[in-house]
């Protein structure tokens, strides 16, 4: 955004941006700081943030610094006793890029990216499909999210959810069905707990 002299920090990313794909990610940025682009600009924009954000991915592969702390272990674990998916606002080529880094790709059954449902998160659409590809209810269903737009995205579906605090503090997690601190809490017990409590 540097050539419309928009900046922001992490912070600001956090507290505005994160849980929104990249459509609206660049219209809610277009509409604050008032950018002279029309809907017809927001795909250039959104090739340009691929083009960089494609690099940052072959970075973070080739010096390993790519996922959370546990995140592998914590997937072959689960993957052991649970179908998983994905139900993400980022593009389906990060995710498949990603996974395909971490070796990580073969315990996914289906991923549900950016663009491929109506509308994204907050919105209950992602989660909606992913239970409908996990050929599930919802409620048979168990989200983990780092975010208030994820978490909302769940629960609007009907899942449970578990917020983990790996981006926002807990405070910013409330609606939540559990909280953890780290992928080591998210546990076949955590899950099968959350799965036989009513909503």
């Amino acid at each position: 955004m540097s050539r419309f002299d928009v900046t922001f920090s992490r912070e600001d990313y956090y507290a505005h941006y994160l849980g929104y794909d990249d459509v609206g990610v660049f219209l809610q940025l277009v509409e604050r700081y008032d950018i002279p682009v029309g809907n017809a600009g927001i795909p250039a924009l959104i090739a340009e943030k691929t083009r960089v954000f494609d690099a940052s991915i072959e970075a973070g592969i080739e010096s390993g610094d790519i996922l959370y702390p546990g995140a592998a272990e914590c997937v072959a674990l689960l993957a052991a006793r649970y179908p998983l998916g994905i139900a993400s606002g980022a593009l389906r080529h990060e995710i498949e890029a990603i996974l395909r880094g971490a070796k990580l790709d073969q315990y996914f059954r289906f991923i549900v990216a950016s663009g491929e449902t109506r509308e994204g998160k907050p919105a209950p659409d992602p989660y909606r499909r992913a239970a409908e590809l996990h050929a599930r209810l919802p409620g048979e269903c168990l989200a983990i999210e780092d975010s208030r737009w994820g978490i909302a995205s769940a629960k609007a579906a009907g899942l449970a959810c578990v917020g983990i605090t790996t981006t926002y503090s807990s405070e910013h997690l409330t609606e939540a069905d559990r909280i953890i601190a780290s992928l080591d809490e998210f546990t076949p017990d955590l899950i099968d707990t959350l799965q036989r409590e009513p909503r």
